[in-house]
């Protein structure tokens, strides 16, 4: 490991981000250092500037994409070099105003049971009755299980933060039932590769078993593990389920992310679509 990368890694560990921020942050100022084939604190401000054009214009890539890129190197050179570079603060990247991808119920209900495999079907049913992250879900343990309460601790969620979920009755059945095919005494979903196994199943396998089973039911939305989480807070809000509520169980810091929901509800367009069509017959044009 490099001077450079030993001292950036350690600028971001201070800086508190999670490990999976650091390997992104690290892993963009690499390939800036391979594209100009030369360490990255030998390359100047006017080729750094060269480089988001070329982000831009002939890679094309996504603005998610340009977004970590520019995080990590603007990280690096402000922090880890102390280059106040007039470039870093000039880039800017628009907004993006996408909706998620949402599965109907029954569009769950059909990806589900077309998972063969018991790890994986009650793995992905849990993640998505209730509300989780494909990283909370792999590493599920038995002490997140409040049986008592009918809760999971979700713990060390997005930014660190613990929250409680509800926990569905159907759910704690079938995560009961598959703890006994195993009987681990910490892992929910122990991987199948070792005897003794110290790690969850590998997120990975989890999401190609996801676009296994989408592809076999024959759905033909661009739908991913996350699109679970998505389609479960918009069932939710379906169903009359406060707005603030599912706020909290998703972890958003602001209800601002959760009220996109709003937009996704095929009740609340009917509704606002019945209303209108009353309010317009009783106009006399």
């Amino acid at each position: 490991m490099t001077r450079l990368k030993q001292r950036m890694i350690e600028d971001l560990q201070l800086r508190g981000l999670s490990p999976r921020t650091q390997e992104a942050y690290v892993r963009v100022v690499r390939q800036l250092a391979e594209h100009y084939d030369k360490p990255p604190d030998a390359i100047t401000e006017e080729e750094l500037r060269q480089y988001f054009l070329y982000l831009k214009n002939e890679k094309c890539a996504s603005i998610s994409t340009c977004r970590i890129a520019l995080c990590g190197i603007k990280f690096f050179y402000q922090h880890s070099l102390k280059r106040a570079w007039p470039t870093l603060d000039f880039v800017r990247l628009p907004q993006e105003q996408k909706l998620p991808t949402v599965l109907s119920f029954e569009e769950v209900h059909r990806v589900l049971t077309c998972l063969r495999l018991p790890h994986y079907r009650v793995c992905l049913g849990t993640i998505y009755s209730c509300g989780l992250r494909l990283q909370e879900g792999v590493y599920l343990q038995i002490a997140d299980i409040d049986s008592a309460r009918m809760l999971i601790h979700v713990r060390h969620g997005k930014g660190a933060k613990d929250r409680y979920v509800p926990l569905p009755h159907r759910t704690l059945g079938l995560l009961r039932d598959y703890w006994t095919s195993h009987r681990h005494p910490t892992l929910i979903f122990p991987s199948r590769r070792e005897i003794a196994a110290t790690k969850p199943i590998c997120p990975s396998s989890v999401q190609h078993a996801f676009r296994r089973a989408l592809k076999e039911s024959g759905i033909q939305k661009r739908a991913t593990i996350h699109t679970l989480r998505h389609s479960w807070a918009t069932h939710l809000l379906e169903a009359g389920v406060n707005l603030r509520l599912i706020q909290i169980y998703l972890g958003h810091r602001s209800l601002l992310s959760t009220a996109i929901y709003t937009h996704l509800t095929r009740k609340s367009d009917a509704l606002a679509a019945e209303t209108i069509n009353r309010l317009m017959d009783e106009l006399v044009w």
